[in-house]
């Protein structure tokens, strides 16, 4: 089913953007292809990414009974906003580089990725009128709000993100707005709008969205935890990165909370990467990993008590239980 599904979104995904392919906006559609992962040096598979929203959608409404062909449209936009995040994202983290490729804003100035962002938006929104024809207008309008809040709760969870940078008095309890208004936002959209659009009743919808907020904490938690302990030739990305960047994970401000030799050197200033191995080991020392790990299996129980609550049916519900329970398993 998934190996149907996923190029169906590619289709979708590539109508919508296609209403930018005009003639004097070639290069506006081209900015966008490239950074979807379908054009320029570098596209493919490995370009665009897993799809696992739009993938979550899908399954969620084909678990409920429906046909999931009528729910493509939501599909893209729950994408589309994805993007758009990633886009904003970039510049906002001044990231060169996203899935091994320029980003957009490198590549074309940031006022124009600025500009791309903005469309991938708009085009979401588009994407959700399009339900129209196969979905009663109420449920369309629903699907939408449930869109237009977790956008909402994407920029107050990136705000966070961003104002947590430079201080120094985080504590744990700081940390879950923060991720519950990011990865955890829009998989809790992703699962309610399936829900909703394959007809299942209000405690149902409730399990589901539930199941995507709870699955995307455990992902986050677990994200943390590779971006320190993480091997690098798995994960593909530097396990000295997260600390080298000063970024306020989960293991950082559970280690700052104990004191000790790691609390006292992250307070001094930036940590090199030549420190990364000792204070690691200091985090180690202070229960961090532990803790994180622990935070993790919480989530990840959560997450799955949840599913089972909405009862997920057929083929779809045998895939989005494996799929939950790979994404809640990636190797260190």
């Amino acid at each position: 089913m998934q190996s149907i599904m996923l190029p169906a979104i590619e289709t979708e995904l590539q109508r919508q953007v296609s209403r930018l392919d005009q003639p004097r906006t070639q290069l506006f559609h081209e900015m966008i292809t490239y950074h979807m992962g379908w054009t320029g040096e570098g596209a493919g598979p490995e370009a665009t990414g897993k799809r696992i929203r739009p993938l979550m959608l899908l399954l969620t409404t084909a678990a409920c009974g429906a046909d999931w062909h009528l729910a493509l449209p939501a599909a893209a936009a729950v994408e589309l906003v994805h993007n758009f995040s990633l886009v904003h994202d970039d510049i906002q983290d001044n990231s060169p580089k996203r899935r091994g490729r320029l980003t957009a804003w490198v590549y074309w100035g940031a006022p124009m990725a600025i500009n791309v962002g903005d469309a991938l938006f708009v085009l979401s929104n588009q994407a959700m009128l399009d339900l129209l024809p196969s979905h009663p207008a109420g449920s369309v309008a629903r699907a939408a709000s449930i869109l237009h809040d977790t956008c909402l709760d994407l920029t107050r969870g990136q705000f966070l993100d961003m104002s947590y940078e430079k201080r120094q008095d985080l504590t744990v309890d700081d940390y879950w707005p923060m991720i519950g208004g990011k990865t955890a936002a829009l998989l809790a959209a992703c699962c309610h709008i399936g829900a909703l659009l394959g007809g299942a009743d209000e405690p149902r919808q409730e399990a589901y969205r539930s199941f995507g907020r709870d699955l995307g904490l455990a992902f986050q938690v677990q994200d943390d935890i590779l971006g320190i302990w993480g091997n690098e030739a798995v994960t593909g990305k530097s396990a000295a990165s997260d600390l080298v960047e000063g970024k306020n994970s989960l293991p950082v401000l559970y280690g700052l909370s104990r004191g000790g030799p790691f609390a006292a050197r992250w307070k001094q200033g930036p940590i090199q990467p030549g420190e990364v191995a000792q204070i690691s080991q200091w985090l180690v020392e202070a229960g961090a990993y532990e803790y994180a790990q622990s935070q993790a299996r919480y989530w990840t129980e959560q997450a799955l008590s949840q599913l089972a609550e909405a009862q997920p049916q057929g083929q779809a519900g045998q895939i989005l239980i494996g799929l939950a329970n790979k994404l809640l398993k990636r190797e260190q």
